[in-house]
């Protein structure tokens, strides 16, 4: 960082209708320096940086660049000026390829007016070894993970001659090793002078790649400190507005018989002899790096997908699922951690996602009894804590913490025995955070059995009182609450075994 001045944001402010969403945001950025902007869903962090990015135009306020005033009016202006912006939705074609994807609407082209493949296949892999990123820059996208489609998000930016990115939740799809990745590329690109703003909910990382801490609450910058001054606790004190003193809730109660049971269970592809068991007021952990195949052990369980071998018990009793009707049948629920696309219908109201599972209860024929469905989303309202202006309100315009909560008060509204809950805090701000996990303990308080996927250890440490890890496809180790620890988990984690 040489403490040349890079960007000035001054005095932004944006509303909707009466919706003030920005008051006054004054945002400073040096070339080479790491800012992250630290905040909870709804602080106003997406519109600030789509007003940078030219999706937005702001109310009042003024943009500079090395000094300059700039009028960003569309999302080409912005670029035209190096600003990249990198979403946590990947919005890469998957059948192309990664250099195709890349330089997708500034192709080369040859003499004869046809795309130059080789070239741009010849321009990406510079990069990508540049960067050192183990990638063919002629590899199709479908048949890349989750993590590296990330990663190529961050090459298709940064290879444009950027000079300011905005990484938005960047490592939330990372493995381990591909956040180590991300953390070398962001250092190599301070080296070259650029400016990063880098948003995240994971505090830790924060600390490790940022050079300076911005807060936002409700729409204004509540904080600014460097990060080496910068306290954890004072952070998520500003951000939230309060003290979190129980930032993870887990409360003692009763643990008691074993809910269900799985032995042997195979998928013809993903996952291999898994035999494992969960408890009434249990909340049992699931840890493993990506690739580790968690999910697709989950939602075969859940029925979403089909088994090769094994059974499952319920009560000590065989039960067959086949499809997940069967298992919400069952007493069965399974939480995607795609909340977005799995869990939401987003163009939909809040209230009618709620009812959705339940539409027997409050619908007969061609009458609906609207007074029990609206008593219904208004109790989970107020038990929950969602904040939505009315049960009308489309459930795509909610907080990503909201969203969750509306997710889980449909699937409660079953009374399930066994939930399922993969990722529950993947993108929730921290306050957000706190609620889910104050939700999840009351619900196993109850006597209901929590099995949670997590990839963010401090989550399992925290909140499980067991924890099986896997690999491979494979279960490499089971821990005890009193067993945890960083280290072992992560050894059980990396344990390959034969198969």
């Amino acid at each position: 960082m040489n403490g040349t001045s890079l960007l000035k944001m001054t005095n932004i402010s944006k509303s909707f209708a009466s919706n003030v969403v920005l008051d006054g945001i004054h945002l400073e950025l040096n070339e080479g320096e790491v800012v992250a902007l630290l905040g909870e869903n709804g602080a106003g962090k997406s519109t600030l940086i789509k007003i940078l990015g030219g999706i937005y135009k702001a109310d009042a306020g003024e943009i500079y660049i090395d000094g300059e005033k700039k009028e960003i009016s569309s999302a080409a202006v912005a670029g035209a000026n190096g600003i990249r912006i990198i979403h946590q939705e990947i919005i890469l074609v998957p059948e192309r390829s990664i250099a195709a994807n890349v330089f997708l609407g500034r192709e080369y082209r040859n003499k004869l007016g046809f795309i130059d493949y080789k070239r741009m296949e010849d321009e990406t892999q510079k990069v990508i070894d540049e960067f050192g990123i183990n990638l063919n820059a002629g590899a199709m996208v479908k048949d890349l993970s989750i993590g590296m489609q990330q990663l190529v998000e961050i090459i298709k930016a940064i290879s444009a001659d950027a000079r300011i990115v905005v990484m938005d939740e960047p490592t939330s799809s990372l493995s381990q090793g591909e956040t180590e990745t991300l953390f070398r590329i962001i250092k190599i690109l301070q080296k070259k002078n650029v400016g990063i703003i880098y948003i995240s909910h994971r505090i830790e990382e924060i600390f490790q790649i940022t050079d300076r801490i911005v807060v936002m609450r409700d729409g204004k910058i509540v904080g600014n400190v460097k990060t080496k001054e910068a306290e954890k606790d004072r952070l998520i004190n500003l951000m939230v507005g309060r003290e979190l003193k129980n930032y993870y809730t887990r409360t003692k109660h009763e643990i008691k018989g074993v809910s269900l049971e799985v032995k042997g269970l195979s998928h013809e592809k993903y996952f291999k002899d898994i035999s494992f068991y969960a408890r009434y007021g249990e909340i049992l952990g699931f840890y493993g790096l990506v690739g580790a195949r968690r999910t697709e052990l989950m939602k075969t369980i859940f029925g979403a997908m089909h088994k090769k071998d094994g059974e499952v018990y319920l009560d000590e009793e065989k039960i067959n699922i086949k499809h997940p009707k069967d298992a919400i049948k069952h007493g069965i629920i399974y939480v995607s951690e795609e909340r977005r696309k799995e869990g939401l219908i987003l163009i939909n109201d809040v209230e009618f996602n709620m009812g959705l599972v339940c539409l027997k209860d409050f619908v007969r024929g061609i009458r609906v009894n609207k007074e029990a469905w609206r008593k219904m989303v208004d109790d989970y309202k107020q038990k929950f804590s969602i904040k939505f202006t009315s049960p009308k309100q489309r459930a795509g315009l909610l907080s990503g913490g909201n969203q969750q909560k509306v997710v889980l008060s449909k699937w409660l509204a079953k009374n399930p025995k066994v939930i399922i809950l993969d990722e529950p805090t993947r993108g929730i701000d921290v306050g957000s955070k706190s609620e889910i996990y104050s939700i999840i303990d009351s619900l196993a308080s109850n006597g209901i059995s929590i099995i949670i996927v997590s990839s963010e250890l401090p989550e399992i440490i925290n909140m499980c009182n067991r924890c099986y890890v896997m690999c491979e496809g494979r279960i490499t180790g089971e821990l005890n609450e009193d067993e945890f620890s960083q280290e072992k988990i992560l050894k059980f984690a990396t344990q390959t075994m034969d198969k």
